[in-house]
């Protein structure tokens, strides 16, 4: 059994009965009394992420998970299919497991899914991914300096603020952790 040294961000645990996986943890030694892990855990089932506070050397268990590299092929109203590229299976995943991360989906990408056993846990887009925007206002030349933004839907279905000199066509790197625009992709 393991300990809460063994805590890292992505772990996943037992606790509660439940599967949670670590999204952020804080090693806390104050000057007085034990030291203690404050966490932020999301349950895997329900998406819902709670703070817990794990007293320093504390036995927790460590769930074993694998992660697999996959191609995403469509979803429809309720399920994600995605290929194993070794084995050519066909894995159907229920949409709420990815939740607004659905818009970064783009046909052929690779994507690595974690598995405990035959069930999957969670699916993990890559940080960035590069979009073309389908709709938005004209452009203007030249206006960059103000920060000021405009709305533009992305090839996905997303709707994201953009600079004002972004226009219909343009391909653009988005983060997927955030949704936010970061640049424009240099065109091949």
């Amino acid at each position: 059994m393991a300990t809460t040294s063994d805590i890292r961000n992505g772990a996943v645990i037992s606790h509660k009965g439940k599967r949670w996986k670590v999204v952020e943890f804080q090693h806390v030694k104050p000057g007085k009394g034990g030291a203690f892990i404050r966490t932020k855990l999301k349950e895997l089932q329900s998406g819902k992420i709670v703070d817990e506070t794990f007293n320093g050397g504390a036995r927790i268990e460590l769930i074993k998970v694998e992660a697999k590299s996959m191609q995403y092929l469509y979803l429809d109203d309720i399920s994600i299919y995605f290929m194993d590229n070794q084995t050519y299976d066909q894995v159907q995943v229920n949409l709420d497991l990815i939740g607004s991360g659905k818009y970064f989906l783009i046909s052929g990408m690779e994507v690595d899914i974690l598995f405990d056993g035959n069930e999957v846990l969670d699916i993990r887009l890559p940080a960035h991914v590069i979009l073309e925007v389908t709709e938005t206002e004209p452009g203007f030349k030249g206006n960059t300096a103000t920060g000021a933004t405009k709305p533009a839907t992305l090839e996905t279905g997303i709707n994201i603020n953009v600079p004002l000199f972004v226009n219909k066509g343009d391909s653009l790197r988005i983060d997927t952790r955030t949704g936010n625009y970061i640049e424009r992709a240099k065109q091949s």
